[in-house]
Formats: structure tokens, C-alpha cells, sequence
């Protein structure tokens, strides 16, 4: 029977290490998944954040469908925050 020791250095404690948190709050998970779907550059991300979290997730969810169906081609995102700006 063998026994168990754990890690033996410091590159084994790293490499078990997971390096992902996860988002503090429901808001930014959101955020995060607006960013990804719409392609979103970085310098506008910021803006993606503060509106999920000054808007309810419904309404959010509500523009991000809307801006699927009605901008196919070009730069969606920018049809987003017209979305966003529009209903507020």
C-alpha cells in the first residue's frame, strides 16, 4: 500500500494551481457571454459591463437576441448599444 505524499515542490503545487476565478457576480457572467457572442473590441468592453449591470439581465438578454436577428452583417455591437441607449 502506498502513501499518499502530495506534492513534492513548488512547480507541482503550480501545476495543480487552477488559475480561473470565476465571476463575483451574476452581471458580469452576462457580460462576459455579450462580449464573446458579439465579438465585442476591447476597448468597448467596459461599456459592456456597466450596462449589464445598470440594466436587468431580461433586458440585456432581450438586446443581445434582437441585435442577432436584425444585424447579420457588420458590426453588431453597435447595434447593441443602440439597442441599450434606444429602450432606456
Amino acid at each position: 500500500m502506498a502513501i499518499e505524499t502530495g506534492p513534492q515542490n513548488f512547480r507541482d503545487i503550480m501545476a495543480n494551481k487552477k488559475n480561473i476565478k470565476p465571476p463575483a457576480y451574476p452581471w458580469q457572467d452576462l457580460a462576459l457571454r455579450v462580449v464573446a457572442e458579439l465579438n465585442i473590441p476591447a476597448k468597448k468592453r467596459n461599456a459592456v459591463f456597466l450596462t449589464c449591470k445598470q440594466h436587468s439581465k431580461n433586458f440585456i438578454e432581450k438586446c443581445l437576441n434582437d441585435t442577432k436577428e436584425l444585424a447579420k452583417t457588420g458590426e453588431g455591437w453597435r447595434y447593441f448599444f443602440k439597442l441599450v441607449n434606444k429602450k432606456s
